[in-house]
């Protein structure tokens, strides 16, 4: 069983990135249905950099590069030109996709260096990692997936515990007071954006570098997607996001440990396990009748300051 957890958080560690990630910008008021886009183009130049280099610094440098590429490209279409959410989130999907198939062409096939492997391997933390039970679980993991605990726990920190974060909220909910209020509106939503690419394009070097360290062609396998739904599943709380992305890797895992056991399914019927739940959140999300379930109320809507 430990086993099997330790290896539903490496499955969920993609999914935790992208979904808080997404979770930042949605605080902003913005709902970028690119993240699967930018999980490609991270997953992309991160793997590129990392054969090309051997260096983890830049393999990680670039592909935040490219996760917040993508979003600043969002934030101009978006926030700037005042372009429709969810068109400009689909086409940056389109783009990704196609960017990451366009430059990662002449790698197929190619192996992560020995230096970059050695240096995302895992590693015990000394004490925690000792713990029975948990310590196997969740302290027995590679750099990768300490980085994402830190990410986790520091964007709980922000949203709840800090002024700026309850400015995000603001910002979010009610745009025009925000803005009233003094609050850089156009500053916020920029940073958060960029910021969440940045983690999106994380998440999609994960799966690229230490989850399939060999490049294939739509590595990130429709994750983005579910990201996007988990926001909504974890109601915009980091925390919960870290449990619902364990949950959602365990259940993209599940079939193939049932086989391992000798189990005889069909692993294209598990496959369909965390598409369905997803459609199954969304479904039960339009129909929350409690506020703190809800999303933000100027989530997707373009603010024009001369109409408020």
């Amino acid at each position: 069983m430990a086993t099997f957890l330790a290896s539903c958080v490496v499955a969920g560690i993609p999914l935790l990135f992208a979904t808080i990630g997404e979770l930042l910008t949605e605080k902003a008021g913005n709902l970028n249905l690119g993240v699967e886009g930018m999980m490609l183009m991270g997953a992309a130049l991160g793997f590129i950099t990392a054969y090309n280099t051997s260096n983890p610094g830049l393999t990680l440098l670039a592909a935040v590069l490219a996760g917040a590429g993508g979003a600043l490209i969002y934030a101009i279409v978006t926030v700037t030109l005042r372009a429709n959410n969810v068109v400009t989130g689909l086409t940056l999907t389109i783009f990704g996709t196609g960017f990451s198939k366009f430059i990662g062409q002449p790698y197929l096939g190619s192996s992560v260096p020995a230096e970059v492997s050695a240096f995302f391997a895992r590693r015990a933390i000394p004490v925690l990692g000792d713990i029975p039970f948990i310590g196997p679980i969740f302290f027995r993991q590679d750099l990768f997936t300490y980085f994402a605990y830190i990410v986790c726990i520091l964007s709980a920190v922000y949203l709840y515990k800090t002024q700026m974060g309850l400015n995000l909220k603001a910002v979010g909910e009610n745009t025009a007071a925000a803005d009233a209020s003094g609050i850089n509106i156009t500053l916020y939503k920029y940073i958060h954006i960029i910021v969440g690419g940045a983690l999106c394009g994380l998440g999609g070097a994960y799966l690229s570098i230490v989850r399939i360290p060999i490049w294939q062609e739509d590595v990130v396998n429709g994750r983005g997607w579910i990201a996007v739904a988990l926001v909504i599943f974890v109601a915009w709380n980091p925390i919960k996001a870290f449990f619902g992305s364990i949950l959602f890797g365990g259940l993209s895992i599940l079939g193939m440990k049932l086989q391992v056991l000798g189990l005889d399914f069909s692993q294209y019927l598990f496959d369909m396990i965390p598409y369905v739940a997803t459609i199954i959140i969304v479904v039960f999300a339009t129909h929350k009748k409690s506020r703190e379930a809800q999303g933000p109320g100027d989530l997707g809507n373009n603010y024009f300051r001369e109409e408020r």
